[in-house]
């Protein structure tokens, strides 16, 4: 018995100390119940930990150790004959070694054969046993599966709940940084409110102030007059008499005089200068200047640029020459009209740029899209993928479909032109203001690809057209912000 118990032991599993069930045996040479093998955790690479020895196996599919099952299988069948205690039929009195498939439930052989389940499927108890071992180690092995994706579910979940939190603060702080501009905005310009009100009615009240002064002498001397006046008629006769005519004239004379700089008060308006009603939209305009995106650097392409035109100023400045320059004959260039575009093209976000055009009678500028042909004349609508709006005879115009005259109540001499690519809008403004755009006019696009920024300068007609198109810097609180390759280009 002793012994038995001995070889029990040393047939009991490390890891579930149980008798081995399907052992399996590791390339270390130790084995474990196949079910155990399964729960043991395997990384990236398929290798598992030996819970004995600690080294790193192979635990893809460690084979059957055959001698220790045939082992087992024997020390339980001995043990199985031998034992007086094992579980009785209580009809028959038999063994219950035989297991009902039908009524899922274990019988022995006369239940099977004379008995209640006659007919039925009938397996042994040890297959059943070893299948149903199989399903329990099956559904561990699925368990383990399910728990490894809910754990990758976990973590990408834990991995997605950081990144969101790290892109809201982020986003966060963006909106307090324009927020906190738009504010120190409003703050300058209800400061200059403030100041132009304070001085307005420092002025008024320092008017009326002098004025008041002014009066209170008079009023003074009136008063001293009157008293001395006062005196002279409690005097007696004579002293009356000879005191009157060096008196009274002289006080006849500063009345006379007085009466003669009189002038009647009327009441005085304070007018600031602005009306309180147009304080917002005001505001509105000037701040639409400093919400724009940061005025684009851009320069003129000489690639595209006609032959008649000659570039100046960093190339920055366009006019049309007097003679026709020997140019490449490139695919980019203009033939027909006298235009060239910038340099940099845009296929996506909002961009700001301006163009002087100054007392310039003629003129047109706009976007053009980078597939348009340039070596035949334009056709000058949205249609044939050109925006533009221009002036000529005095007129200005913009080239939809139909045309549309604009109704401009100052001509312009610095154009702004909004892109907002992703919004497709194309708008015109009068930027000579240095706090606020004067709207033009706007284009609705409908385009894919890159578009270019165009300038024509028409034909000079003789010289009375000479006046050139200039690409303007950016402001002085755009240029501080630009980088310094940027500033040489300048």
């Amino acid at each position: 018995m002793e012994r038995r118990q001995s070889l029990e032991e040393q047939l009991r599993c490390p890891v579930c100390l149980d008798m081995f069930s399907e052992p399996l045996m590791l390339q270390c040479g130790h084995s474990y119940c196949r079910c155990c093998v399964q729960s043991l955790t395997m990384d990236l690479l398929g290798q598992l930990q030996c819970p004995v020895c600690r080294c790193a196996v192979d635990g893809d599919s460690p084979p059957l150790n055959v001698s220790l099952a045939r082992v087992i299988e024997a020390l339980q069948e001995v043990s199985v004959s031998g034992a007086p205690q094992l579980e009785l039929c209580p009809q028959h009195h038999n063994p219950l070694s035989l297991y009902c498939e039908d009524e899922r439930t274990v019988i022995c052989g006369f239940c099977g054969s004379i008995g209640a389940h006659r007919g039925h499927t009938i397996t042994p108890v040890s297959s059943v046993y070893s299948r149903m071992k199989e399903d329990i180690s099956s559904l561990m092995t699925d368990f383990q599966h399910q728990k490894r994706k809910l754990e990758e579910q976990i973590c990408k979940m834990a991995y997605n709940k950081s990144r969101i939190t790290n892109e809201s603060d982020v986003l966060k702080w963006v909106v307090r940084k324009e927020f906190g501009e738009l504010r120190r905005c409003l703050e300058v310009e209800e400061a200059g409110f403030m100041q132009q009100v304070e001085t307005s009615a420092a002025v008024l009240i320092s008017s009326l102030q002098n004025q008041t002064d002014q009066l209170t002498q008079n009023l003074n001397r009136l008063q001293e007059a009157h008293n001395t006046l006062q005196d002279l008629s409690n005097e007696g006769h004579l002293d009356f008499i000879m005191k009157y005519g060096s008196i009274a004239p002289r006080f006849r004379q500063s009345q006379e005089l007085q009466e003669r700089q009189e002038r009647l008060f009327s009441s005085v308006n304070f007018k600031p200068g602005f009306n309180h009603n147009d304080i917002k939209l005001t505001v509105w305009k000037r701040l639409h200047r400093k919400v724009l995106p940061a005025q684009e650097l851009l320069k003129l392409d000489l690639q595209t640029a006609h032959p008649m035109l000659e570039l100046h100023h960093g190339d920055t400045v366009v006019i049309c020459g007097a003679m026709p320059r020997r140019l490449p004959d490139n695919p980019e260039r203009f033939s027909y009209n006298y235009c060239v575009l910038a340099t940099r093209g845009f296929s996506s976000g909002k961009h700001y740029w301006e163009v002087e055009v100054g007392n310039k009678p003629k003129w047109r500028l706009g976007l053009i899209k980078g597939t348009t042909t340039r070596k035949v004349k334009l056709v000058k609508n949205p249609d044939s993928g050109v925006w533009v709006i221009g002036l000529k005879d005095g007129v200005y115009e913009a080239f939809n479909s139909p045309r549309v005259v604009l109704p401009v109540s100052a001509p312009p001499r610095r154009v702004g032109l909004f892109l907002d690519y992703g919004g497709g809008v194309l708008t015109f403004f009068n930027s000579d203001s240095p706090d606020e755009l004067g709207f033009i006019y706007s284009f609705k696009l409908e385009v894919q690809g890159k578009v270019y920024p165009l300038l024509d300068v028409c034909w000079h007609q003789r010289g009375d057209n000479k006046q050139p198109l200039v690409l303007s810097p950016p402001h002085r609180e755009h240029l501080l912000s630009l980088s310094c390759p940027q500033k040489e280009d300048k």
